[in-house]
């Protein structure tokens, strides 16, 4: 039978795309191995993949796509802090299908490890279970591991919540930062996303080692604090390996030869080498319909040509949003009165999505306007375009 990788992004395609370029590395250093990559229907919109998993399955044939069974969502709202607690929610409710996908795995092949996504920490148990080598892989950095993994410790230092706090945190390996600065999810601890966070914290270095999209010499300080033990004195810390930067060596990711290249291109082939800034705030990113309208006030304030992806607004309980509404925004209603037609020939305004990649290694693309994730700092990086931070 022929050793194979499985690899469990969460769903969303920003995680797709760093596993699918894990993959590929894997494949690099061990060409005789098979990958099979597991895919789970979002529970929450975040763009259609299906256009870049053919491309890649058309690319590279030792991939195999498994799709899990969709299963049915409880409502929620579309606020960043409720999508990231249904995607640790996610992954309890669809376990059983996990577990049936890598049995049956296991029956046609030699299963040698399982490499999962940070989100699928409830999935720890099934493949462990099942005697599975199991690996977490961090989309992000060093110096944000360093302080995620020292989050038990700190738990346990304190009794209040780090929102309430006017303290200044020492975490092994990277600088003092205020309570109160900490990421958004691990600031309240009576919040469900806070107690996710804690418990992948502890589960974590129960696993056979930690894949991070990293470079080593960024962030030597934070690595050699968690090789060392210092991010987690009450367990010892798992084997850490720095494969960064994964980013796309094929810019196309409009999913193939088949797929029409998608409008923005065609748009910014029109415009002058470096003149189009280019706004985009991730997969799951949203501002409210007053902040979308004060961005498009300001773009057409400042004469500045631009390309921007515009997705709808976040909802709360009393309004929910379906996936196709998230995807196609009514502009009309989003945007001020005309913004369109007056901008009509300096700006372009896509819908829920746009081939980022693609975008900032176009010629036209001089500055790039984003929340600054993980991925988009290095295809950014890559692409030698300068990177303005806008915050949700």
């Amino acid at each position: 039978m022929k050793d194979t990788i499985v690899l469990y992004p969460s769903p969303g395609r920003s995680h797709l795309v760093s596993i699918v370029e894990l993959a590929k590395l894997i494949l690099t250093h061990h060409p005789s191995f098979s990958v099979t990559i597991i895919i789970t229907d979002a529970p929450f919109e975040t763009g259609s993949t299906a256009s870049y998993i053919a491309s890649v399955s058309a690319e590279t044939p030792s991939f195999t796509f498994h799709h899990l069974p969709t299963i049915p969502i409880p409502n929620t709202s579309s606020s960043i802090l409720d999508i990231k607690t249904l995607s640790f929610e996610f992954h309890t409710l669809i376990n059983h299908h996990f577990h049936d996908a890598l049995l049956s795995i296991s029956q046609s092949s030699n299963l040698k490890a399982l490499i999962m996504d940070f989100f699928c920490n409830y999935s720890f148990e099934v493949s462990t279970s099942l005697g599975i080598p199991t690996y977490y892989f961090i989309t992000g950095g060093l110096t944000g591991l360093a302080a995620f993994l020292y989050l038990p410790t700190l738990h346990n230092n304190f009794t209040k919540s780090f929102k309430e706090l006017d303290e200044i945190l020492y975490i092994p390996g990277i600088p003092p930062i205020p309570a109160k600065n900490m990421p958004v999810p691990m600031l309240d601890r009576s919040l469900k996303i806070y107690k996710y966070f804690l418990e992948t914290a502890i589960q974590m270095t129960k696993s056979t080692g930690i894949i991070v999209n990293a470079i080593e010499t960024l962030e030597q300080k934070a690595l050699k604090a968690i090789q060392n033990g210092e991010c987690t004195p009450d367990h010892p810390a798992p084997p850490i390996y720095c494969v960064g930067p994964l980013v796309p060596t094929d810019v196309s990711e409009s999913g193939g030869a088949n797929i029409s290249k998608h409008e923005c291109l065609t748009w910014l082939d029109s415009q002058p080498s470096r003149s189009v800034v280019f706004l985009t705030f991730g997969s799951i990113g949203r501002f409210s319909a007053k902040q979308l309208k004060e961005i498009a006030i300001g773009l057409e304030n400042s004469g500045v040509r631009f390309l921007w992806v515009v997705r709808a607004p976040p909802t709360d309980e009393s309004e929910k949003t379906t996936a196709a509404a998230a995807v196609e925004p009514s502009l009309d209603l989003l945007l001020p009165d005309g913004f369109m037609e007056r901008t009509k020939e300096r700006g372009f305004v896509v819908k829920g999505w746009a081939p980022q990649v693609e975008v900032l290694n176009h010629d036209s693309v001089g500055g790039f306007v984003t929340t600054c994730g993980w991925n988009s700092m290095f295809e950014s990086l890559r692409a030698g375009v300068p990177i303005g931070r806008m915050g949700r």
